[in-house]
Formats: structure tokens, C-alpha cells, sequence
């Protein structure tokens, strides 16, 4: 009798024991400290590529403190909610697009911004997480594997934004946008044929592409991947400075904010696009590689809870925000390198930037909300 009795309060909850601050909150513990950790580094690194101006390190800490406030609001959103606000962020996203296409602000060729007040931000940044989430909805309602008609459907809906990104224009975001929901539609089962056969119609497209679908400076930089020694003076100025700081750094490198290349001003960018190069520089291939090792868990943690979502929608979406954040990285740090073209990617969580910063925690809230879906009916 006492064991029924014990068994009885136990089902009904009175003897349950109290759910843990993480688990109130949703909050995936790895995934919270990797990423404090890897934003502790990028101010670190920031600091040295800004020259030692405090206050941009600062502004950043001002920028990467707000992104954690949004990702621990969008980790207590269920699943449910966001796959019913799917379509409502996918129409906003896109008519921000639009509203930029107007009356957006320029900078350096490119119209990419909007001014609100004293607030301005990069609405192409929201669309690398709306993108996804509209795509993995569109599929977890269809039968999977995709017919011919859902893969339409999905390329439709990422060929809208990424049209007008390409506009603005941004090639390197319109590329991640793309591959975000490329990767929903993957993992929802596409087959190797389509693959093959994207691949193919893309090798034919190439020199449609090359005559009219690139500007001139566009192409140029493709050029100066392949010679970039061509014209260091111009083109080739970027990657050349930037071998120049990771091979000068060797393996230790030369000491903290100790570089040459970043201090004396030679590295352009040296606090954005090309940033890693400052930390190659300063802190050497070790530095570098620890950096690296750092990605590499943040996107194990990803793929981890992607591949235990209890929900389909929850894994194409866990899935698609996790190897589009090692898009990020990857693209970013061979463009540096020197292997692929420069497209204007920023290292994440590293790299100088407001909205960019705020739209990756975002991504990394829904990654935790998907994490801790399974919790949310104990509460």
C-alpha cells in the first residue's frame, strides 16, 4: 500500500523534483557556455583589429550582450509557434527587402541598409533565419521524400529573397540565404539525381552567369582568386596583405596586438571580413586552430540536436541553421586564404557587426527552443 501510495504522488508530481534554471529557461547549457566563450575571444580579437579603440570593442559588447537577450527570448518559443509565424516572417523579410531596393542606405557601391531614426540594420541578415524556418514548414506539411512539385515549390521560395539581395547587391549573403534553405530541402530527403542535376544545370549556366548575371567588380574578383599577383597594387591588394599577416604570424605569431600588417593599417578590413587574418598574425596557427576548434563543437552541439529533434520540422531546421553557420565560417576563412573569391562574409561571432551578431544568436535560440522542445510539457 505505502509503495502505491509512494508510486501515486510521484505520477501526479508532488514528489517531482524542481526543474534546474537551464531547463525553466530552455537554455542548452553546452551550447550557452561554447558560445560565451567563442564571443569572449571575438572581443578579444575585435579590440586588437580595431588598433586598440575601446570604443569599438565596446559597441560590440553592447551589440553581442542584446544578441543574448534575443536568444534566450527566441529559445522560449515553441516549435509550434514559429512554424505559425513561418509565412508572417517570410512576407516581412522580404517586403524589408523590397523597402531597401527604395530607400535604403548605400555604402561603398551597395544598398544594403535601412535608417530608422539613429537605429540602422541589414534586413538580408533576418532572411538568413527566416528563409529556413519558411522552408523546413513548407516540407514538414508535404510527403517526404520531395516530389518534383514540393522541390519547386521550395526553390521558389528561396529564389525570391535571394533575387533581391542580389539586387542590393550582396552576393555573399544572397549565396548563404540560398544554401540555408538548400539545406532544409537536403536533409528533407532530396535525392543524389536532383543533386547531380543541379550541379549540371549550374556548369551550363556558367557563362550566361559570367556575361550577365555578374558587375564588373564581381568578376574581377573571380579573376584575382585564380592570379592574384596580377595586380597587387588593386585588386589582388586584399588577399595579398592577408597572406602576407597569417604567413608572417607562423606558428606562434608575433604577440598581442604586436602585428604588423593589422596596426600599420596595410590589412583592409582588418575588423571585419578579414579578421581571422589578425588573429593568424597576433596569435599564429595555434591561435587559429583553437579558434577552429571552437566552430568545430559549436557545430557538433548543432548537428547533436538536430539529429535528436523529436520533431521534423525541428531537425530541418536545427540542420539548416547548423551547416549554415559552418558555411559562415568555412567561406569566410577561405576567402582569407586566399581559395575562394572574396564575397564580403564576416566571421561570426568574431567579426564587427550589429545585426549580424544578433540574427546568429536568434538562430542559435531556435537551435536551444528545438533542444529543449521535449521539456516545455513538464512546465
Amino acid at each position: 500500500m505505502a509503495n502505491r501510495d509512494y508510486a501515486g504522488q510521484g505520477e501526479s508530481g508532488s514528489l517531482r523534483r524542481p526543474a534546474s534554471l537551464s531547463r525553466r529557461w530552455h537554455i542548452d547549457m553546452p551550447l550557452l557556455l561554447l558560445l560565451l566563450l567563442l564571443s569572449a575571444v571575438g572581443l578579444g580579437i575585435l579590440y586588437s583589429a580595431s588598433g586598440g579603440e575601446l570604443a569599438h570593442a565596446r559597441r560590440q559588447a553592447v551589440f553581442i550582450g542584446v544578441a543574448f537577450v534575443v536568444m534566450v527570448a527566441a529559445a522560449q518559443l515553441s516549435l509550434e509557434a514559429y512554424q505559425r509565424w513561418s509565412l508572417w516572417f517570410y512576407f516581412g523579410g522580404c517586403c524589408l527587402l523590397v523597402a531597401v531596393l527604395f530607400f535604403g542606405d548605400g555604402a561603398k557601391g551597395a544598398q544594403r541598409w535601412l535608417q530608422l531614426g539613429n537605429f540602422r540594420f541589414q534586413p538580408s541578415e533576418v532572411l538568413k533565419l527566416v528563409v529556413p524556418i519558411a522552408v523546413a514548414t513548407y516540407l514538414c506539411r508535404r510527403s517526404l521524400p520531395p516530389s518534383f512539385a514540393v522541390i519547386l515549390g521550395a526553390l521558389a521560395i528561396i529564389a525570391l529573397p535571394v533575387a533581391l539581395i542580389v539586387r542590393q547587391p550582396d552576393l555573399g549573403t544572397a549565396i548563404l540565404i540560398a544554401a540555408s534553405g538548400m539545406f532544409a530541402l537536403y536533409l528533407a530527403g532530396l535525392s543524389w539525381k536532383w543533386l547531380g542535376g543541379a550541379l549540371l544545370g549550374l556548369m551550363v549556366a556558367i557563362w550566361p552567369i559570367w556575361n550577365w548575371g555578374l558587375r564588373d567588380y564581381q568578376r574581377q574578383r573571380i579573376l584575382t582568386l585564380f592570379n592574384p599577383d596580377a595586380d597587387r597594387l588593386g585588386s589582388g591588394w586584399n588577399i595579398f596583405q592577408s597572406k602576407a599577416a597569417i604567413g608572417s604570424g607562423g606558428l606562434q605569431g608575433k604577440g598581442y596586438m604586436q602585428g604588423t600588417q593589422s596596426q600599420l593599417d596595410f590589412l583592409p578590413e582588418s575588423d571585419t571580413d578579414f579578421i581571422v587574418a589578425v588573429l593568424a598574425e597576433e596569435w599564429g596557427l595555434w591561435g587559429v586552430l583553437l579558434l577552429l576548434l571552437l566552430y568545430l563543437l559549436i557545430i557538433a552541439r548543432g548537428i547533436y540536436i538536430s539529429f535528436t529533434a523529436r520533431q521534423l520540422f525541428g531537425c530541418l531546421l536545427a540542420g539548416s541553421i547548423t551547416l549554415t553557420f559552418f558555411v559562415y565560417v568555412f567561406v569566410n576563412i577561405g576567402m582569407v586564404t586566399g581559395i575562394l573569391p572574396v564575397v564580403g562574409v564576416p566571421l561570426p561571432l568574431v567579426s564587427r557587426g550589429g545585426t549580424a551578431v544578433v540574427t546568429l544568436m536568434a538562430g542559435f535560440g531556435i537551435l536551444m527552443a528545438i533542444a529543449t522542445e521535449s521539456r516545455r510539457t513538464h512546465f
